[in-house]
């Protein structure tokens, strides 16, 4: 099964130079720049247009009508399936989507480090292949330079959580400096944030094999 992972697109979609083809198109949060209706809808008629058999879609922290208009985002999201704290099947291989990140500001979907947010995390079902964060784990594909220093912004409780899961694949984003596939534990990390540290839509989408 071939995966076509992108992420932190913010309402910039349609500025990605070539989506390669492949079974299942994979967005990992921050899909929307305003976080409006209107751009749902927009997505939504950019996803149709896409030739992947399935598309699955999770929320990040720039993503606010889907924390504050859940139900109306949703039904225009009609080309993709959304997963918040869920999961799917699709030809025998298990998905799990969630948005949560630890708080940075005052964006959407944030939690307080620790117990707040480690109760997201222990939702994902043991038997999970594929799993689908905004946020990176503690330590892979989430440094950022502060302008003093580099630091390492990840969740330790994702992390911890990942150590208990038997993943072929994680797929986040969130941290656009992290870009890029990592490979641990004999498990494929792909940050696939499509947008660089300056916004841009510059970085070209991740493609990943995952065995049936």
């Amino acid at each position: 099964m071939k995966l076509v992972c992108i992420s932190d697109t913010h309402s910039m979609h349609r500025q990605i130079p070539a989506i390669p083809k492949g079974d299942i198109l994979i967005h990992a949060g921050d899909c929307l720049g305003a976080g409006t209706l209107n751009d749902v809808a927009d997505l939504n008629d950019w996803l149709g247009e896409l030739p992947h058999r399935h598309k699955i879609v999770i929320a990040g922290n720039h993503d606010w009508v889907f924390q504050e208009a859940p139900e109306h985002a949703r039904e225009l999201l009609t080309n993709a399936i959304y997963l918040q704290d869920s999961g799917v099947e699709i030809d025998g291989i298990r998905f799990w989507g969630s948005p949560w990140s630890p708080r940075f500001m005052d964006w959407a979907f944030m939690q307080e480090r620790g117990e707040a947010i480690n109760q997201y995390w222990q939702r994902i079902p043991d038997n999970t292949d594929v799993l689908i964060t905004h946020s990176p784990p503690s330590g892979i594909g989430d440094e950022v330079d502060t302008g003093l220093q580099f630091e390492n912004v990840g969740c330790e409780d994702l992390l911890a959580r990942i150590h208990r899961l038997d993943l072929k694949a994680h797929i986040f984003g969130h941290i656009h400096e992290g870009y890029g596939e990592y490979l641990k534990w004999r498990i494929r990390f792909i940050n696939a944030s499509t947008c660089n540290v300056r916004y841009l839509p510059a970085n070209p989408p991740i493609v990943v094999d995952v065995a049936q």
